[in-house]
C-alpha cells in the first residue's frame, strides 16, 4: 500500500468538498486560488488513488423519521458470525471492529423504541449462538457528527 502525499492545496481543495461536495471546480479554483484545470487534475487523481472514495449527501434522519440513535457492542466466537443480510441492514449505519471486551461497535437508527425493540428481538433470536454478550446504549443528543 502506498501513502498518498497531499500537499496543502490537496488539502484546501479537501476540506472544501468536505463542506460542500456541490461546489463547482471554478468555485473551488477562485477559493483557493488554484486554476480550475488544476483543480480538476487534482481531484482526479485524489479519485484514482482513493483519497475521494464517493461524493454523497448528508440526510437529516428526524426528517425520514430516524429520531432513535442506538449503539451496540457485541461480542462473541472468533468465527464471522453476523451474515451479509445483517450488514445491509437499513438500521445499521456503522459497524467498527474495536479493541478490548467487546469485538465489534455498531451504530444504529430507528423510527422509535418499538422498531428497535423488534429489531434486536430478532438480533438476539437469529445470532444467539455466536453471541456471548451485549451492550446497548441509547443516544440521547448528538454533540458533534
Amino acid at each position: 500500500m502506498t501513502l498518498t502525499r497531499l500537499d496543502h492545496k490537496d488539502l484546501a481543495v479537501l476540506n472544501l468538498l468536505e463542506a460542500d461536495a456541490r461546489l463547482s471546480i471554478r468555485k473551488i479554483g477562485a477559493l483557493t486560488k488554484i486554476r480550475p484545470s488544476t483543480v480538476h487534475q487534482r481531484i482526479k487523481r485524489m479519485i484514482k488513488e482513493g483519497v475521494i472514495k464517493k461524493f454523497t449527501v448528508k440526510l437529516d434522519p428526524e426528517k425520514f423519521g430516524q429520531n432513535l440513535t442506538v449503539f451496540m457492542l457485541v461480542a462473541g466466537s472468533l468465527n464471522k458470525y453476523l451474515d451479509d443480510k445483517f450488514m445491509k441492514s437499513k438500521n445499521i449505519l456503522e459497524i467498527h471492529g474495536i479493541t478490548g471486551e467487546y469485538d465489534l461497535l455498531i451504530k444504529l437508527r430507528f423510527k422509535d423504541m418499538k422498531q428497535f425493540n423488534k429489531f434486536i428481538i430478532e438480533f438476539r433470536e437469529k445470532y444467539s449462538r455466536s453471541i456471548s454478550k451485549t451492550i446497548t446504549m441509547v443516544g440521547t443528543v448528538q454533540l458533534k457528527e
